[in-house]
């Protein structure tokens, strides 16, 4: 499904999401099926697309930040929310085409300011089917190795600086390490240890 426009759109931990015409706001359903791998993986593997549309478009360098958006050259121009209901996954993208917002907390940009002067929502729409299709196939048929394998190669590098701000209000900084078999991002601390999360806002440094 594809939006023109959302009036109540969101993001993550509630944020409003700017939803200006121009920009791709869709939607997919995914049924969970027995011996699925875990569903909440299924972000890795919608990242996995994601990227592999916009990267050939942009004139930065397209990155993976876990655990729901897609930066170029550091500034977000897509992100994804995974909502389960039942036994259905509803997974939601918007991606910045045409416009971005300015004057936030953090840098933003679009397609249109990554050069890419012709790109439209419907047609990336397609595209977008298309690479979802295929990592979804991998996903269920292969499990999540190959996903993990691709994510970690498209996104931020081993050693970068992050801040991680978890439910519960406290903050955790260290360095990113890895992801483990579950998709759970490893942090390794200032003092060589390392702290698994599983929920939080991340602020690369």
């Amino acid at each position: 499904m594809r939006a023109g426009r959302q009036t109540g759109g969101r993001g993550r931990l509630g944020r409003i999401w700017d939803s200006p015409v121009g920009n791709l706001y869709c939607s997919t359903l995914a049924r969970v099926r027995p011996g699925d791998p875990p569903a909440h993986t299924l972000a890795l593997a919608t990242a996995n697309a994601v990227h592999a549309l916009l990267a050939p478009l942009c004139a930065g360098q397209a990155r993976i930040k876990w655990p729901n958006d897609i930066l170029v050259d550091g500034a977000k121009i897509a992100g994804i929310l995974l909502e389960r209901v039942g036994d259905t996954l509803i997974i939601g993208i918007g991606i910045n085409v045409t416009h971005h917002p300015v004057g936030l907390d953090r840098p933003v940009t679009s397609l249109l300011a990554q050069g890419a002067v012709d790109a439209e929502a419907g047609a990336l729409l397609e595209r977008l089917a298309q690479l979802f299709a295929h990592w979804l196939a991998i996903w269920r048929a292969q499990g999540l190795d190959p996903v993990l394998a691709h994510w970690l190669l498209n996104a931020h590098p081993t050693g970068t600086a992050m801040r991680v701000s978890q439910p519960d209000g406290s903050v955790v900084e260290g360095a990113f390490d890895t992801l483990d078999r579950h998709g759970t991002l490893i942090l390794r601390l200032a003092n060589g240890q390392s702290r698994a999360i599983h929920a939080g806002d991340i602020i690369l440094n």
